[in-house]
């Protein structure tokens, strides 16, 4: 049997009960066998200084930069903030990128997926068009097989996290069902 494809998942939000936490708790629920999504946190990143990198990188920015280098593949649940990546999940990146030289060990490569939640009609469509040039500059390999923007997210989860809206349920579920497959493929093609 083999190992399962291990995935680091990053919420965009510090909050606990957030539409985007809720939503990366049932895309580790809903990922095929073949692909396990270990939650990781931006909790405790502090805003970047570069006085701050020169005495030492934080103890939780080389944590997270070591989990996401021994992982096959990254997860991003993106809020969107004024039509925007929300400066909290911003500031975790560039955290993770310095310095430079780092880059290719964490990022380089890397299969990403992204996907969002938001409480507007748009989903987070912006958000994740942001993203783009970040994961272009880190030499990422972005997955675009398939989108998944969660437009009116306060009516699609319940309190405890639950999807509601089975429609979102399936289309989560074919999600994680292709970023499954392009991870084993872009694997299989590094000879991993």
């Amino acid at each position: 049997m083999t190992q399962p494809l291990r995935i680091v998942g990053l919420s965009g939000s510090l909050r606990q009960a957030s539409l985007n936490a809720h939503l990366l708790r049932a895309a580790a629920r809903l990922a095929p066998p073949e692909l396990q999504i270990e939650i990781g946190t931006i909790r405790g990143v502090p805003l970047y200084d570069a006085d701050v990198e020169a005495q030492g990188m934080p103890a939780e920015v080389e944590a997270l930069k070591d989990a996401i280098a021994g992982a096959d593949g990254l997860f991003l649940v993106t809020p969107e903030y004024n039509n925007s990546i929300p400066g909290v999940f911003k500031n975790a990146i560039d955290w993770l990128s310095r310095p430079p030289a780092d880059i290719p060990r964490v990022f380089e490569g890397k299969p990403v997926g992204f996907i969002g939640a938001s409480p507007g009609g748009f989903g987070t469509i912006l958000s994740q068009e942001a993203w783009l040039p970040v994961l272009r500059t880190l030499r990422t390999a972005p997955y675009f097989g398939g989108r998944l923007m969660v437009s009116r997210a306060h009516k699609v989860f319940d309190d405890a996290g639950a999807i509601l809206d089975p429609v979102i349920e399936e289309q989560l579920r074919d999600y994680m069902r292709g970023f499954a497959a392009y991870v084993a493929a872009q694997k299989a093609g590094r000879g991993l």
